[in-house]
Parts: structure tokens; C-alpha cells; sequence
């Protein structure tokens, strides 16, 4: 669909993932999330102001704005442009406002970093990776035009090479060079719930017809929704930031140190992080009491086994556990243990086992009548529910590959994350892993850990903290 077609009329439902993030909202975890690429100079604001208003209109969906209906949340086009802006804000601050109607991201700059930050219920992180990483090519063709641009042909912008296979192997050869990334139906629709997977993917003319099916049934056990803990779980406690800010942290290593790590352990790289998140968490709590089993959600790329080029939310959550004292407690045994819990959770039939009764429950006629309002109510009380059995969160955007005219001016690559509970999030570019650790409380025991399990195996890290108490701004700002 060309630029001239847009008309007001435009607006899709939110998908079954993103409602969510409207309900469990709360001033110190807003769902905002940021991604950013630090240049080998200092931005030109001009420059990138330029870059972004190139990728903005390849980029439709970053139009949106959430609109309110009686009984659901919508996504509409709108007239609005971006400004980039300095850095003025803490990490990941409210970007939705009820009660007025403006665009769900922002682009920012600081000193050599370009800055990204979303509202999560517009696009997940890869989603998110494809816009910060096209905007950043556009930015490096104009800062150096001398050299040849190498512009991603599936116009989705470049992603982590386990995605790319994936996206290459469905991406249509007569293809525009140059396509946008609209209002399309949202992806669990498409395979969860009115198609089948080898059905081509939704198009963008499709979101005019992707209202609901009512479901064919009511699911077996409805409390299959809720993550009740078999176990009491531990829940990291603390001091709230003054002003609800996120508290962030944020180590880099060289990332080949910690992949050899994991490779010894013969894990993935989430999981031998996960274990070593668990083991900080006991070490800064000294005691766990009885309640001695922690407890991480991942989520899961779903691009990786359902193919989709939708910018929009589109991934799953895995859980896994351990509980300390019932046998070995040590790293290498938790990363087995995790491992081995992981790796069935993310086959695509056990994905789509679990996806299909989400989508059966969200499409139940009773749930689709009630009045927004009330669904929030629902929705935030599940969300509540849910975070009593978990203890930490593990994102992992992997390594990213970016174009051959941009990639040698692009160092460290990082990703923050406003946060319920304490939270890591990890990517890696140019050799350099960043662990980004964002929390609402002002205790950083946990991190100090963290740090120190890493450089006792030879890892050296450099850790950069943001001030968020009284006595660390007043210290700033002398």
C-alpha cells in the first residue's frame, strides 16, 4: 500500500500480546523499552534528523497512535512527524499518555550514542532493532556519503543472524527494494488463530478484516493462563527509586570471554547468563528462607519458527527454575538444569500448543463483550498474579549484524528495559557483550555479584551506572 492510500480509516487492533502492556502499566515499570548504538564520533542532530525522517516513512506503524474503543485498544495512522531530541530524560520514562494522542516512540541522541526508546505495546525488540538499525544506516550514508551503501533487501533491516536466515528464506524475490512496515494483521492472529503455517504471511491489506473469530471453545483449564508457582518463589525486594526511575547498570565484556563460558558449560548463552543471575541473587540475599526457588521468564523470538516481517509484537515467554539445597547448587549444575527445562519450552509445537490457547481464551465471547475498562482489570490481575512466581527477567537480542557502509562507525550496541522486578537485557556488536541490569529498586548488591562471578573466570568488565537517589543527582550536578 503506497503513502497516498493512507487515510484516516487505517487502525488495527492490538494484538493479543500488547494489551497486556496497557493493563500492567505502573509508574515505575512504564513498558518502555531503549535500544541504542553508540557512533565512533559525536551525533550530528541534523544529520539524524534526516536519517529519521527517511526511515519514518518506510515505517507506517511508527505513525500509530493508541486510540481507546469500548471494549478494545487500537493502533491508527496518524499526521504526526518525530523530532529528535537530546537525552534529557532517565532511561525508559513514560512515553503513553492516556489523555493525549502522540506517537509511541522517541529518537534521541547523546554525546555518540543514538537512542531508541518504544512503548511496548507497538513493537517487541526485534521489531524495534530493524527500525534503530535502519535509522542508523540512514544516518551513516549522510555522515559518510563517500561510501557505498549495502541496504538490507528485505527491507526489514538487519538482525541478529539467527533471524536472518529465517527472514531471507520467506522473503518474496520481487519484493520492492524498499518496502514499509505498516498496520498488518498481527502475527498470532495469522498463525494461531485463523490460519496455518504454510499459508503465505498476513499482508498489510489484511488488518481490515482481522477482527476475531469467536472461539470454538472454552478452554479445558483457564488457570493453564496463570503461572502459578508449584514452590514459594523468591522475590528480590528493595528501596523504590525516589521518583520511580529505572535503576541502570550496565556491564560490558568481550563477548567471545562469556560465549567460551557457556560453551564450557555446553549451554546457550541465555541460560549460562540466567544461572548466573540466580547465583548473584543468592549471594546478595545471604539468606533465601524458605522460599528457595528462583525463578526467570525469557521471552522467545517467534519469527525464529513462524516467519513474519510484522515490526509488531510477536514473541512468547518461557519460564524456567531452580530450587537451591534440593541438590548440587552449583553454576554448571543450574545451567543443566535450566538448559534442560528451556529447550522444550521453545520447540514450535510446544509454542503453538501454548499460543493457540492464549488466542482461544482472548477470543472467548464473554471476554470479547465485556468493556475495555473491565478487561484491564482482568488483564492487570493475571499480570499480578503471574509476576508472584517469578523472581528475574532474562532478554537476550543476540548479535547484531549491521550493513558494511555503517557497521565499522558502530561500536557497543545496548539494550534497557523499564523493569517490575530486577532485569537483564543483552546484546552484543563489534566484539563487545553489554548487559544491561535495570530494576525499580536503588540496591545494586545483586549486580556487584554479578560482576564479580564474571571476572573471577577471567572476564574483564566495565560497568557504567546511572545516578537515581537524592545524594548521587545532587552529586551530578556539582
Amino acid at each position: 500500500m503506497s503513502r497516498g492510500d493512507w487515510t484516516r480509516r487505517n487502525w488495527v487492533r492490538l494484538d493479543n500480546a500488547s494489551n497486556i502492556f496497557l493493563a500492567a502499566r505502573s509508574d515505575s515499570d512504564p513498558k518502555v523499552f531503549r535500544i541504542s548504538a553508540e557512533m565512533d564520533h559525536d551525533v550530528d542532530p541534523v544529520l539524524l534528523q534526516k536519517a529519521l525522517d527517511a526511515t519514518y516513512d518506510r515505517y507506517p506503524l511508527y505513525h500509530a497512535v493508541l486510540r481507546r474503543g469500548v471494549f478494545w485498544y487500537y493502533l491508527q495512522d496518524s499526521d504526526l512527524r518525530p523530532r529528535v531530541t537530546g537525552d534529557r530524560q532517565h532511561t525508559c520514562s513514560p512515553i503513553y499518555q492516556a489523555d493525549r494522542r502522540n506517537l509511541l516512540f522517541r529518537v534521541m541522541h547523546h554525546r555518540q550514542r543514538v537512542i531508541l526508546e518504544i512503548f511496548h505495546a507497538l513493537s517487541d525488540g526485534t521489531g524495534a532493532l530493524w527500525f534503530l538499525t535502519d535509522l542508523v544506516t540512514s544516518y551513516g550514508a549522510l555522515r559518510y556519503p563517500e561510501q557505498p551503501t549495502s541496504p538490507d533487501p528485505s527491507g526489514a533491516g538487519p538482525v541478529a543472524p539467527d533471524d536472518l536466515a529465517q527472514r531471507d528464506a520467506h522473503t518474496p524475490a520481487d519484493e520492492s527494494a524498499e518496502p514499509t512496515h505498516g498496520l498488518v494483521a498481527d502475527s498470532f492472529a495469522h498463525y494461531f488463530r485463523r490460519r496455518r503455517r504454510h499459508e503465505a504471511p498476513a499482508s498489510e491489506s489484511d488488518f481490515r478484516n482481522s477482527r476475531a473469530r469467536p472461539a470454538l471453545g472454552v478452554p479445558r483449564r483457564v488457570g493453564r493462563f496463570f503461572h502459578l508457582p508449584e514452590k514459594k518463589v523468591y522475590r528480590v525486594r528493595g528501596t523504590r527509586t525516589p521518583d520511580n526511575r529505572t535503576r541502570a547498570v550496565e556491564l560490558t565484556m568481550p563477548a567471545h570471554d562469556v560465549l567460551n563460558l557457556a560453551r564450557a558449560e555446553e549451554v546457550p548463552l541465555t541460560m549460562f547468563l540466567t544461572a548466573l543471575f540466580f547465583e548473584s541473587i543468592r549471594l546478595s540475599a545471604g539468606d533465601l528462607g524458605k522460599a528457595r526457588t528462583l525463578s526467570a521468564s525469557a521471552p522467545v523470538n517467534l519469527r525464529q519458527f513462524f516467519p513474519s516481517t510484522s515490526p509488531r509484537n510477536f514473541f512468547a515467554t518461557v519460564r524456567v527454575h531452580h530450587t537451591y539445597g534440593e541438590s548440587a547448587d552449583d553454576v554448571g549444575t543450574i545451567c543443566k538444569q535450566l538448559d534442560a527445562q528451556f529447550g522444550p519450552k521453545v520447540s514450535p509445537e510446544a509454542l503453538e500448543k501454548t499460543l493457540r490457547q492464549f488466542i482461544r481464551l482472548e477470543g472467548l465471547l464473554v471476554l470479547r463483550v465485556i468493556p475495555r475498562p473491565l478487561k484491564d482489570v482482568i488483564l492487570r490481575l493475571i499480570n499480578w498474579g503471574n509476576n508472584r512466581g517469578l523472581s528475574i527477567a532474562v532478554s537476550n537480542l543476540g548479535r547484531v549484524s549491521l550493513p558494511e557502509s555503517v557497521d565499522a562507525h558502530v561500536g557497543r550496541m545496548l539494550f534497557h528495559v523499564s523493569a517490575a522486578r530486577p532485569q537483564i537485557c543483552v546484546m552484543s556488536h563489534a566484539g563487545m557483550l553489554t548487559i544491561s541490569f535495570t530494576s525499580p529498586f536503588v540496591e545494586t548488591d545483586h549486580i556487584k555479584e554479578f560482576a564479580r562471578l564474571l571476572t573471577d573466570r577471567g572476564v574483564a568488565v566495565t560497568v557504567a551506572a546511572a545516578r537515581v537517589t537524592e545524594e548521587e543527582l545532587a552529586e551530578a550536578a556539582l
